[in-house]
């Protein structure tokens, strides 16, 4: 690939990053993450709610309720409500985790049942928050292709489940389909990754910038797809997870065993 051709699909996809974070319902939209209890939620603007919307919705819209792994939303009376798209009165909630989910939305404020670590929240966006309008442009470090490494991928004989450390603290099993393997400065370094439906590879690291220049906990990265147990590793495609940025995400972050001891000079650079 040329060097302006690699410099322009770098710049391409840096511009997606921030409208990912800044358009209409997309992470900065986010304005609560409320954990279901078991039984019957409340959801309005009343503070005494279970799930409480921005102040400019009604006081009470409905009832969200939770049965084992069912939640079932029942609409107040009046309320104009949808379900994607389409006014409803009740409605078998599908969460985040599942190929269609059900999308709640009175006007510009929408609502997810959102799935983590086997429990449920509503997830709330709004998109009248000013934190869409107010994000500067993001920090990156200079493209540096001294971090674009070809790499072997191997798959594991069975997934295995490696425990990390999510957004509120807790031990949460992820699987991890394989590792990569690629040499840096003359020494090999591993690290377990996870592989997409399109066969691309997640995986979360740390290296030596991390609580520095940037965001402590980890960071993302995704690949192209592998061909022939053959794939490139390019850090300047690494980025900050969305709990960098706002509270209202449940991210999973880095497992012990891929943390890089040097500077990977590459990607986004967190503002704190």
């Amino acid at each position: 690939m040329k060097n302006k051709d690699y410099e322009n699909e770098i710049l391409k996809w840096r511009a997606r990053k921030y409208d990912e974070r800044v358009r209409e319902n997309g992470w900065l939209a986010l304005a609560g993450l409320f954990w279901l209890k078991e039984g019957r939620n409340l959801v309005g603007s009343n503070p005494v709610c279970e799930v409480v919307l921005p102040e400019r919705a009604p006081t009470f819209i409905g009832i969200v309720e939770l049965k084992g792994k069912t939640a079932q939303l029942q609409v107040a009376e009046g309320a104009m409500v949808k379900v994607n798209g389409r006014l409803a009165q009740k409605a078998i909630l599908k969460s985040s985790h599942e190929a269609k989910p059900s999308f709640i939305t009175w006007n510009d404020i929408r609502m997810v049942l959102h799935e983590h670590a086997d429990k449920y929240a509503i997830r709330i966006w709004d998109n009248r928050r000013p934190e869409r309008f107010t994000l500067p442009p993001l920090k990156w470090f200079p493209l540096n292709k001294h971090f674009r490494i070809s790499a072997r991928y191997k798959r594991y004989p069975t997934p295995k489940l490696s425990e990390q450390e999510d957004t509120m603290g807790e031990s949460i099993e992820d699987r991890m389909d394989g590792y990569v393997t690629f040499r840096f400065e003359g020494i090999t370094y591993k690290l377990d990754a996870t592989e997409t439906d399109d066969h691309k590879l997640y995986i979360k690291f740390r290296d030596a910038t991390s609580g520095k220049e940037t965001y402590p906990p980890s960071r993302y990265c995704y690949t192209v797809p592998v061909k022939d147990g053959k794939v490139i590793l390019d850090f300047n495609y690494s980025y900050s997870p969305p709990c960098a940025f706002t509270e209202y995400a449940t991210c999973l972050f880095a497992p012990p065993q891929n943390t890089l001891p040097f500077r990977v000079e590459a990607g986004e650079i967190y503002r704190g």
